[in-house]
């Protein structure tokens, strides 16, 4: 038997851990790029939020589940995440790193991939497997970090851009 047989993979758990760990990244370099004039500036059209709302819920979604995974705190970080409390970049980087603390805190937990396979209640009651959390928050978080990326081009513009190809149809005549 060979130590990695002996001791459990790891590579499921290195492998969301990679990905967690870039969505951090990103989230920062996000808003180190992004004026503070902008971060929470709303586009024009709607859907109404701004990049520093969906960033923020990114982040949230990271901190509710591994919240919920290290201290069974499964609460919706809203309150602390407004932007009358993380009003300025500096303030933004540090509830991010504290997000990262917390995932990372789990992480440390996870010993080998069947770890991984563990059923957890989670706040509707019922209950699920890590991985199938694990992957549930990276999707939301990596989708909501997608919708402020977008946004903050949206807003740093001022317009969507134009279609060039005139048989194309704008998206916004197909989502009418």
């Amino acid at each position: 038997m060979t130590g990695e047989e002996e001791h459990g993979s790891r590579e499921l758990i290195q492998a969301f851990d990679r990905q967690f760990d870039r969505l951090h990244r990103r989230s920062c370099a996000v808003v180190s790029a992004t004026p503070v004039e902008v971060f929470y500036k709303t586009p024009a059209a709607a859907p109404a939020r701004s990049t520093g709302d969906y960033l923020l819920r990114s982040a949230a979604a990271v901190e509710r589940t591994f919240g919920g995974i290290t201290a069974n705190l499964w609460d919706d970080p809203f309150e602390w995440t407004l932007p009358e409390n993380l009003s300025t970049a500096a303030r933004v980087q540090e509830y991010l790193e504290e997000v990262e603390a917390t995932r990372r805190r789990a992480f440390a937990r996870f010993k080998t991939d069947a770890d991984l396979l563990k059923e957890v209640l989670v706040p509707a009651g019922n209950t699920v497997s890590l991985v199938s959390l694990l992957t549930e928050t990276l999707v939301k978080a990596a989708d909501l970090q997608g919708r402020a990326i977008a946004t903050r081009s949206l807003v740093s513009e001022g317009q969507v851009p134009e279609t060039k190809d005139e048989k194309q149809t704008p998206l916004t005549t197909v989502i009418k």
